[in-house]
């Protein structure tokens, strides 16, 4: 076998790989010769087909399987001599294939780009900026005030129901003057404006008094799972039992408990903590850009242009969608990349390599239970198809690529920020939301 360069102009690459025939029959023959113990044909005991016959049948398929063997293994021992690491999947193709015939030497040509060296990095000198916020009396209140609301109770009034009420109904419903399987509740607390029953069911009860009968009428939507009622109009004769007005619960221990915390000083406690977790999430993302932004000011090198036109292409297809949020499809056609796309996809791939180099060297890597979990999190947005989502992220290694980046780049940002020098600041929850907005506009 020979390995012939044939470019070599920044980082791509070509080479002619050359497989004579007789390398090709031998593999074909070893192939052979270790199958044939175990293989039976008609008027031969198991095992003892001849080498003719066998070749007769299976040389064909073997000869394609030998073939592939041999350019992987001389891919193989390539990059294993030279080091490179192609940027993407190398073009391969076989040379005169049409025209090739058994007992032809075979010669593959090969073409890739190769990933860059990347600089060692002084981590060291990398200094970044921890926004720090602390939760105030006030946020701590108004985030009370919203728990007491869900925990609020009713109380009878005298009146009509007004929006935010509740009313204590009997109904049943008629299709066509057909009472329906479904369409019947005793008893039944429905607050007003909840949206909880069909559009413009609720409409109809503002106004209603305790001891009222009413008659509302409302039409299915199309998409209602039950097919039989999609579509179709519907009479609900109600009997108001009972209306009540919505009463916050009053902010004490008792409530505290029902949140699960010991008193109201506890419960304080948590709403705090749980309110400084979620600025640390947000102040994360401040403290990573500065991170990533110094990276690119530190680190310059050559960029494989297959990875900056992919990368420039998917930017200026996200965009495209985010201007036009009505199109969901993909036939809108090939959409221009700009100059602005192709600065922007160089600091993504030149981010993306240094990180994952750092992460290599590192031998950083995202574990079993983390993945895991990324899928846990991601399922949790297919209520009922739980199951389904997993096998379908199990059979999809794309898939399991983009659940897998962001963690990684994650644990390998940790480690950059372990590595550098790292200060505090406290701001208030206004001054990180400023810092937020300025990264949505790079």
């Amino acid at each position: 076998m020979q390995v012939t360069e044939t470019l070599n102009d920044g980082l791509k690459r070509g080479y002619e790989i050359t497989i004579t025939a007789k390398e090709l029959d031998d593999k074909v023959t070893a192939k052979l010769q270790e199958a044939q113990p175990e293989i039976e044909m008609k008027g031969f005991r198991k095992g003892k087909v001849p080498m003719a016959m066998l070749r007769k049948q299976f040389g064909p398929r073997i000869l394609g399987e030998a073939m592939q063997d041999a350019v992987d293994g001389a891919m193989s021992d390539h990059f294993d001599k030279t080091g490179d690491r192609p940027a993407m999947q190398p073009k391969i193709e076989m040379k005169d294939g049409e025209n090739w015939k058994e007992g032809d030497d075979v010669i593959v040509t090969v073409e890739y780009e190769a990933l860059p060296e990347i600089p060692e990095v002084d981590l060291s000198g990398v200094s970044l900026e921890r926004l720090v916020v602390k939760a105030n009396e006030a946020e701590v209140n108004e985030a009370l005030d919203s728990l007491a609301a869900t925990a609020k109770n009713f109380e009878a009034k005298d009146g009509k129901a007004e929006n935010g009420d509740q009313v204590v109904i009997d109904f049943e419903g008629f299709v066509d003057g057909e009472a329906f399987e479904g369409g019947k509740g005793e008893g039944y607390p429905l607050e007003l404006g909840s949206g909880s029953f069909i559009p413009g069911f609720e409409d109809q009860l503002l106004g209603a008094k305790t001891g009222d009968d009413v008659d509302v009428t409302v039409t299915f939507p199309t998409e209602y799972g039950a097919e039989h009622l999609a579509g179709k109009e519907a009479l609900f004769k109600c009997k108001v039992h009972e209306v009540k007005t919505a009463k916050a619960a009053e902010i004490n221990d008792d409530l505290a408990k029902q949140f699960g915390a010991e008193d109201l000083a506890a419960l304080k406690g948590q709403i705090a903590e749980r309110l400084e977790a979620e600025y640390v999430g947000a102040a994360r993302q401040v403290m990573k850009r500065g991170l990533l932004d110094q990276l690119d000011e530190k680190v310059k090198f050559d960029l494989p242009p297959s990875l900056v036109e992919a990368e420039a292409k998917q930017i200026a297809h996200q965009l495209y969608h985010e201007e036009h949020p009505e199109d969901h499809g993909h036939n809108h056609g090939e959409i221009e990349t700009t100059d602005e796309h192709t600065s922007l996809a160089e600091r993504r791939v030149r981010l993306g390599l240094l990180l994952a180099e750092i992460g290599r060297k590192q031998e950083i890597e995202v574990s079993d239970a983390e993945m895991t979990q990324a899928v846990m999190n991601q399922a949790r947005q297919y209520p009922g198809q739980e199951r389904a989502f997993f096998e379908f992220v199990q059979q999809n290694p794309q898939m399991q690529q983009q659940l897998r980046a962001p963690i990684f780049e994650d644990k390998v940002v940790d480690y950059i920020a372990g590595e550098a020098k790292v200060t505090e600041k406290e701001v208030t929850k206004e001054d990180l939301q400023k810092e937020i907005e300025k990264l949505d506009e790079v």
